[in-house]
């Protein structure tokens, strides 16, 4: 058995100072350590937890997945569209619930069949953990090479392998009330275009933008190609996710994320761990054309569901409902101003730019030279 205290600081000794994830009773140990010691998040689902890391990474944080093996599954779009596309590293812990021999519930049998098997479908180098610290601490060592290399690699974790840890006692979370401002809405909603080109405008010399899948990063790539942004590719729903790691990880820096109606839809529990944490450096940005667009706009079911309701729900600092670019603008002043948790909602009307091109940049170059801006400034 390992003692899960000393483990966790020979994780510290080699920088990863980072966790998110979702709870296993046999990784319960290790969690316990990183909450007490670390910034550790409390994500709503394992493919969530694999993107706050990927933006704790971008931010220049060494960061931990911790997860139990059934909800591997849940991970898989960004361990495959993200992580690996944009060579984003994340060393990780995954359970062996349902381990041949032990009895554990049926849901768990022919995950414990295929973990390793899952794992090495999606080309990540794993190992089973010693339970031996001397052994343990070698094969941290050799993992943390393949990290160093722009690799990730993930540890699968038997019953029984981490000694105790007591989980401190956690300060109430205060509660807070939100800004709330509803700009008068016009005959015509304006399109993502003109949205984007004043989210340009403002963040050039000011914060980070990351802009998610599909037409969105196209469209802001065609205003203009800057190392402050970010494209998203894969990985729908995951861009408010991974600005929230990178905004954690860099509270100097001033981050956006702009998010679509589709995207949002898929991973809305993202929106009750943003307003749980409440970076006060994140403006969350909402385009709203009730469509997907860049697959041939059919129909999203955001027409039935209230985002602004949600924001406020959630707790977020700030929620205004845009009407036009300038209102935007002078949210994003504001915002700049007073800070706070912001979400911000336009409805759009669809629309595309003729021979709208795409980045002739890589995932892997868009990345680095990110990562190379915030280092820099």
């Amino acid at each position: 058995m390992l003692a899960a205290q000393q483990f966790g600081e020979a994780l510290n000794d080699l920088s990863y100072d980072f966790y998110s994830g979702v709870p296993c009773s046999f990784l319960k140990y290790l969690i316990n350590y990183a909450i007490n010691e670390q910034d550790f998040v409390m994500a709503a689902n394992e493919g969530d937890a694999v993107a706050i890391c990927s933006g704790a990474y971008l931010g220049g944080r060494k960061p931990v997945f911790l997860c139990q093996n059934s909800g591997l599954a849940n991970a898989v779009s960004p361990l495959t569209s993200l992580t690996h596309t944009f060579k984003i590293p994340v060393l990780g812990f995954v359970s062996l619930r349902g381990e041949e021999g032990l009895h554990d519930e049926p849901q768990h049998e022919l995950m414990g069949q295929i973990t390793g098997e899952l794992l090495a479908t999606m080309r990540i180098p794993h190992a089973i953990l010693s339970t031996d610290f001397d052994e343990a601490l070698q094969q941290l060592k050799e993992a943390d090479a393949h990290i160093e290399q722009g690799e990730s690699y993930f540890f699968i974790v038997k019953k029984g392998t981490f000694g105790k840890v007591a989980l401190k006692e956690q300060s109430e979370i205060e509660d807070r009330g939100v800004t709330y401002r509803e700009y008068e809405q016009k005959s015509e909603s304006p399109v993502r275009l003109t949205m984007l080109s004043a989210v340009k405008s403002y963040a050039d010399d000011n914060a980070l933008v990351l802009a998610t899948t599909g037409l969105t990063g196209r469209e802001l790539y065609e205003l203009g190609d800057t190392a402050n942004q970010l494209y998203m590719v894969g990985s729908m729903g995951c861009i408010s996710s991974i600005a929230l790691g990178l905004a954690i990880a860099r509270p100097d820096k001033k981050v956006i994320a702009i998010d679509g109606d589709g995207a949002l839809l898929m991973r809305l529990g993202t929106m009750a761990t943003l307003g749980y944490y409440a970076p006060g450096n994140l403006y969350h940005l909402l385009l709203d054309n009730t469509a997907h667009e860049s697959t041939g706009a059919q129909f999203t079911v955001s027409s039935h569901v209230d985002f602004l309701e949600m924001a406020k729900a959630t707790k977020y600092h700030n929620v205004f409902a845009l009407n036009n670019e300038q209102t935007l603008q002078d949210s994003l002043q504001e915002w700049g101003t007073i800070g706070g948790l912001t979400f911000a909602y336009c409805k759009t009307s669809l629309g595309v730019k003729d021979n709208l091109g795409r980045p002739s940049v890589t995932p892997v170059e868009v990345k680095s030279r990110f990562m190379q801006h915030i280092k820099s400034e």
